[in-house]
């Protein structure tokens, strides 16, 4: 799995910093981002969603951050990065301590938060990030590494949402795969109400992909059930 595909929950009670947050990681391409304001919700998320990388302040409205991770910790071996206004060393060690896997203060650079936020994906899932997928349809080759879609020598790249699409559909290759797996994979786990918007990502990406896409020979449309990639 790709470490953009790897869902993370931010839990900020500081509205302006949690949605900058949000946009800052769907910017750079993350799939699945939730976000919280306060311990109740993110248990909510946590229930119906089970996330792959926690970003946690320290000071919520109705709690303490690190009580709240102390208690995800008795069940689960998830990352955390914490986020606290408080440059004080007893609270870097206490989070560390309780198995943090990293800690930044605000005010802090995003991109900086991102790297970081990518280094403890990796690190905490031992993954490479589908640097060895090479798909050939007819006389194009894709090259999910380098995230170009050759034709010739010709290359243009896929958006980030193409790119979760056709991992999927790659994944499945020469089945069918449903349009709310589809939504899924691109938008997380409430995909309902997205189908049009697959349809125009779908449109875009027969248009990188094929050879003719009005005509298409490798991304097949199942009608009234989803998409199949076909590949020889």
């Amino acid at each position: 799995m790709n470490i953009k595909d790897r869902k993370i929950l931010i839990v900020d009670d500081e509205s302006e910093i949690l949605n900058f947050l949000y946009k800052s990681f769907d910017k750079e391409g993350f799939m699945r981002i939730f976000k919280a304001s306060c311990i109740r919700e993110a248990e909510k998320i946590i229930r119906n969603n089970q996330p792959d990388l926690f970003i946690l302040d320290i000071m919520l409205p109705d709690g303490d951050g690190l009580d709240f991770f102390r208690e995800i910790k008795r069940t689960s071996d998830v990352p955390v990065i914490f986020l606290t206004a408080k440059d004080e060393d007893s609270d870097k060690l206490i989070g560390l301590g309780l198995g943090a896997d990293d800690y930044i203060t605000k005010p802090f650079i995003v991109k900086e938060l991102i790297f970081r936020a990518q280094a403890v994906l990796r690190r905490s899932y031992h993954e490479q990030v589908s640097n060895d997928i090479i798909i050939n349809l007819g006389n194009i080759k894709i090259n999910m590494g380098e995230n170009l879609v050759y034709h010739g020598e010709n290359a243009v790249s896929l958006t980030a949402k193409e790119r979760a699409i056709l991992i999927k559909l790659y994944d499945k290759k020469n089945m069918v795969v449903t349009v709310d797996a589809l939504s899924e994979a691109v938008w997380g786990d409430e995909p309902e109400g997205y189908e049009q918007s697959l349809m125009m990502h779908i449109s875009r990406l027969r248009s990188k992909i094929e050879e003719v896409p009005s005509n298409p020979k490798y991304l097949i449309t199942m009608k009234g059930i989803g998409y199949k990639l076909l590949i020889e």
